[in-house]
């Protein structure tokens, strides 16, 4: 179905955006189909085209050309809190809102509690919104429109605002959307939520589609083409000197291996990691102990582990170097940072955050008659067997 036309074009008028002389395309070309219980990802720097998108999508703007075909309730979260009276209390906004995205009376009074309990507003639901922090606003907005309950939701990088719990709560609402079974196109620069909710991804580049597929490997090229790196060029990291506090003992150097001793960034589920750390600084007397932290991209602790008491004199000039075996890797796929710090007794005399990252390629570590998802929730895989019985 076509969108609304454009409320500022004259009868008669061409609408002509130049740039450089030329006519501009926010989208060219973009054409793909997202089935009924498909969680789709859609990446691309600022300006690519995604959210001019997700506006046609939604029948906000109508395309120059082509057309876009929706079957189903249709709910977008483009703007949160669009629609909001500021001077209207929290619960007569909820009912407005409620109503603008196309809720029924009897359906915001019967997801009220529910409502405003997810936004934790209860104490000022008869406040002006006006009065409202930024964080509560948002809250609020978010609320009413996540529990409207389309067949197809449309969603503009709303987690970009908010705390880190309310962006927790936010994921696992969505993630609830998407286990119902309803159809989800998911915009963010958070590429660790992209990764944990969809299947499928899709990159924009200046308006057209660069790339399609499943969502880590789209993620992957992105991210190489962001950086300038590729996945060959990610396993040196060298400290900044800036970052070394005073002579004492600490990291300098790491680099991310296989088991036979080639750089490797990519690794497949049940291969073992190894990390070459170089040491500087002092290393004469006192004991010292090497730890190391695993993160996966929204800042979940997936494990650690810390090496025996070593002396300062067992170093030498010569040997300044640790070697750290991680593995089996039975972590689910996706990209992970490993934080290095270094202990004198029971003193934390360095930290090196972020020290360097490495991906898991693959997460297919049991065979059965279907397809194994690309995504699989969670951190760990665990061994598992399911037995009928009588």
């Amino acid at each position: 179905m076509r969108g609304r036309p454009n409320p500022h074009l004259r009868i008669g008028e061409e609408h002509r955006t130049q740039h450089n002389g030329q006519r501009f395309w926010a989208l060219r070309d973009v054409s793909f189909q997202v089935k009924e219980g498909e969680v789709l990802g859609i990446i691309g720097a600022n300006g690519a085209g995604k959210s001019t998108l997700l506006k046609i999508l939604s029948q906000v703007t109508a395309p120059t050309s082509g057309q876009v075909k929706v079957r189903g309730r249709m709910a977008s979260l483009l703007e949160v809190g669009t629609g909001f009276h500021p001077e209207l209390s929290g619960r007569e906004n909820i009912f407005l809102n409620g109503a603008i995205l196309g809720m029924t009376k009897a359906e915001i009074r019967r997801k009220f509690d529910e409502i405003v309990a997810f936004a934790e507003v209860e104490e000022f639901l008869h406040t002006p919104v006006k009065r409202y922090s930024s964080g509560m606003y948002v809250r609020l907005a978010f609320a009413v429109a996540a529990h409207l309950e389309p067949a197809i939701l449309l969603v503009d990088e709303v987690l970009a605002v908010g705390d880190v719990a309310f962006q927790k709560k936010c994921l696992g609402k969505m993630e609830r959307v998407a286990q119902a079974g309803r159809t989800v196109l998911f915009v963010s620069h958070n590429m660790g939520a992209i990764r944990s909710l969809c299947g499928r991804g899709i990159w924009l580049d200046q308006g057209c589609v660069r790339k399609a597929g499943r969502a880590h490997e789209i993620i992957r090229e992105y991210e190489e083409a962001v950086t300038g790196l590729t996945s060959e060029s990610l396993c040196v990291a060298d400290r900044n000197p800036a970052d070394i506090e005073g002579s004492r003992l600490h990291f300098s150097r790491v680099e991310v291996m296989d088991t036979e001793g080639k750089h490797a960034s990519g690794f497949r589920f049940g291969e073992t990691l190894v990390l070459n750390v170089s040491l500087g600084g002092d290393l004469s007397g006192g004991v010292f102990s090497a730890e190391f932290h695993i993160y996966n991209e929204l800042g979940v602790l997936v494990c650690g582990g810390g090496s025996g008491p070593y002396h300062g004199d067992y170093f030498s000039s010569q040997v300044r170097r640790l070697r750290i075996e991680i593995g089996p890797l039975t972590i689910t796929s996706g990209r992970y940072r490993v934080l290095l710090s270094m202990m004198a007794g029971h003193d934390r005399i360095d930290t090196w955050e972020s020290a360097i990252g490495f991906t898991i390629t693959e997460c297919q570590p049991f065979r059965t008659h279907w397809e194994i998802p690309a995504h699989r929730e969670g951190v760990c895989v665990l061994q598992q067997s399911f037995q009928a019985i009588d």
